[in-house]
């Protein structure tokens, strides 16, 4: 064993500091070197922390090059933000749970960790004391027989509803379900995962309640967690009540109880790790019998993953996996609860996730000129309708903007009209609304008529905060109306100056367009110049959705060069097609065996395996390459769900297909 240690910076001197500095004090691998505090003349640091340096400032503990790592103890708001600014100065974190306010959130800190090369973990202090693999032991071998169900509590009573306490205000994201509910969600969840041989399982359902105080925060919450193995897990927990704290795993042949597991049934400074079990009416204690300080568990684990150059804990620490499925657990009580904190909402999240000002519209995706509008657009366009909170969106929409993205692709019918309110909310609260180019779309099936066009876009321009959209699409179309009669109601909105750009139709043939271009160069009224059809390397089949059109024929491609019209391309990407969900022996897919298997598609997939092993890329780069280097104007639109998925797609601006590749690509 090594005797190199680990040189640990505190966050946030709290009570659940002092905790950690135990910890550290008693790990043979860690060593309490500085607390950072913004205000050093607090009283009680000097006998709280002794002979420890104080340091003012987080932002000076992060520059300070004695430190290796910090302990982030700060209330729960501010852990992504210090967690990714750690990240930032090459500082492995430990992060006091919740490791984020939402599964999202952990997403971003761990996408910083990870391109830093740093460890980032979430302090679940239990989940490293022999306690916890001693349960472990029991369930897995059957002790108790099949494991069925699972009751776990931790709850306390405030007394006093206290709105300005950490505890219950909505701007520190209070409650019990963030501070302690967290706890018996991740020791169900590890259960449930040492029943089917892993380090956690996910639950397939969540349903939750919550009874809230003034704040909109919960005083006391239950849900149940429903496992794909048959395990159902009942979990509550509570600020304003006394709750029993007892976890009890119930199975065929008895049960096991274990008392305030997350202490090892003792208290910050010693848990001995007694467990009961109980069958046929009579009662066994097992017990590790531990002495040592119980975070010195987690403080010593954390020290020798960092020595050990690992980036995340080893099970049963919370790995990053781990971690996200927690939280999306959260997420879900939350959302059922109906809990949003106000520190999420965009009124008060005006800076980005590590709490700075948006920065410049500039980054690695090129721009360039598009016909019919009067401002440079981004190579690729963001669509984000999977989103259904501002504090989750402004993530991914943050971080598009700044890699120099400003094509937003939002459409009227997007989550009953949810992504329109997120993106206007957005666009209010950055000020990026005159660089940013707003796709708008309308009149879907059914309703594709004339009139709706006016109607929708109204009621569009209202959730988007703004008087006009710079592109505008017709959703569908309905060849049974005179296709002039269309192009009439989107020059009337160009007139108005509602509409500032191209439009024209999505999933329309090329026919119609060519009939819309001939009726308005008859009438005077503005040309379409602009489709939103799906286009990529892999020829969509069959219709992915009613009503769409491919523009991924050869007799499309000719049209498309001919006429130099701009398609904005959906599934640019094959929608899987060229990742390993695909495969001529993988058929588990139902939507992509439909709609992209054949020989030909087949051999193109091929193709673009083998150019990708030749520039070093991966296969999806390849076909988002191959949309980006048509011989028209060709945007795709991209739509990553994570930061990660977001900068894996932007790797495609590293190289340049040449006119060559492309041609072999599509045709051999």
């Amino acid at each position: 064993m090594t005797d190199q240690k680990i040189r640990w910076g505190i966050i946030g001197p709290g009570s659940i500091a002092k905790a950690f500095r135990d910890g550290v004090a008693n790990s043979k691998h860690g060593v309490l070197e500085a607390i950072a505090t913004r205000d050093p003349s607090k009283p009680n640091l000097a006998t709280d922390f002794p002979g420890i340096r104080v340091v003012k400032g987080y932002d000076a503990l992060l520059a300070d090059p004695n430190i290796d790592a910090v302990y982030i103890a700060v209330p729960h708001t501010g852990h992504a933000e210090w967690a990714i600014k750690a990240a930032e100065a090459g500082k492995h974190v430990l992060v006091e749970k919740p490791l984020a306010l939402s599964a999202h959130e952990a997403d971003a800190v761990f996408h910083a960790h990870r391109k830093a090369g740093t460890f980032a973990g979430e302090a679940f202090m239990y989940r490293l004391h022999p306690q916890t693999a001693k349960i472990i032991e029991l369930v897995k071998s059957g002790t108790i027989g099949e494991i069925r169900m699972i009751q776990s509590s931790f709850g306390f009573n405030m007394g006093k509803f206290q709105p300005q306490h950490r505890l219950f205000a909505s701007a520190l994201a209070g409650g019990g379900i963030m501070d302690v509910g967290c706890y018996p969600v991740s020791m169900a969840r590890l259960i449930a995962g040492a029943v089917a041989g892993q380090g956690f399982a996910d639950p397939v359902k969540v349903s939750g309640t919550a009874q809230l105080n003034a704040e909109g925060t919960d005083d006391y919450a239950a849900a149940l967690l429903t496992f794909g193995n048959g395990i159902v897990a009942q979990v509550s927990c509570a600020v304003m009540a006394n709750l029993d704290n007892v976890l009890r795993i119930h199975g065929s042949d008895g049960r096991i109880e274990v008392p305030d597991f997350w202490f090892a049934g003792g208290n910050r400074d010693q848990g001995l790790g007694k467990i009961d079990i109980i069958k046929g009416g009579k009662t066994e204690t097992v017990s590790v019998n531990e002495s040592a300080h119980v975070y010195s568990f987690e403080a010593e684990a954390a020290s020798l993953a960092i020595i050990e150059k690992r980036q995340e804990f080893s099970a049963p620490g919370m790995s990053w996996a781990d971690t996200l499925g927690n939280l999306r657990v959260l997420d879900a009580w939350r959302k059922d609860a109906g809990i949003e904190f106000s520190v999420e909402k965009s009124v008060n999240r005006v800076n980005t996730l590590d709490n700075r000002k948006l920065g410049p519209n500039t980054g690695v995706i090129p721009k360039r000129s598009i016909p019919g509008l009067d401002k440079q657009a981004s190579a690729v366009a963001l669509g984000f309708e999977d989103f259904r909170t501002f504090a989750s969106g402004a993530i991914l929409l943050d971080a598009f903007w700044e890699r120099g993205g400003n094509i937003f692709d939002t459409a009227f019918i997007y989550a009953g009209g949810y992504t329109e309110k997120l993106f206007g909310e957005w666009h209010k609260s950055r000020g990026t609304r005159e660089q940013a180019v707003l796709i708008g779309k309308g009149a879907h099936s059914p309703l594709v008529y004339p009139d709706v066009i006016a109607k929708q876009l109204t009621q569009s321009l209202d959730r988007l905060q703004t008087d006009y959209v710079d592109v505008y699409f017709m959703h569908r179309d309905n060849v049974e109306v005179p296709v002039g009669e269309f192009v009439d109601a989107m020059d009337a909105e160009v007139k108005k100056g509602r509409i500032r750009g191209p439009f024209g139709g999505s999933n329309w043939t090329m026919e119609r367009f060519d009939e819309a271009v001939a009726y308005a160069e008859r009438t005077g009224k503005t040309k379409p110049m602009a489709l939103s059809n799906n286009f990529a390397l892999s020829e969509m089949l069959v219709p992915i959705w009613d009503g769409c059109v491919t523009a991924s024929t050869d007799a499309w491609k000719a049209w498309l060069k001919q006429k130099q019209v701009t398609n904005f391309s959906w599934s640019s990407q094959g929608r899987g097609f060229f990742t390993d969900r695909a495969g001529r022996d993988k058929t588990d897919n139902e939507e992509l065996v439909r709609c992209w298997y054949n020989d030909k598609n087949f051999a193109r997939r091929d193709r673009a395996i083998e150019l990708a092993k030749q520039l070093g890329q991966n296969p999806i780069h390849i076909a988002l390459a191959f949309v980006l280097a048509q011989d028209f104007p060709s945007i795709p639109l991209i739509g990553p769900r994570t930061l990660a998925e977001l900068d894996d797609s932007l790797k495609t601006f590293d190289f340049k297909l040449t006119p060559e590749q492309v041609a072999w690509l599509d045709n051999g």
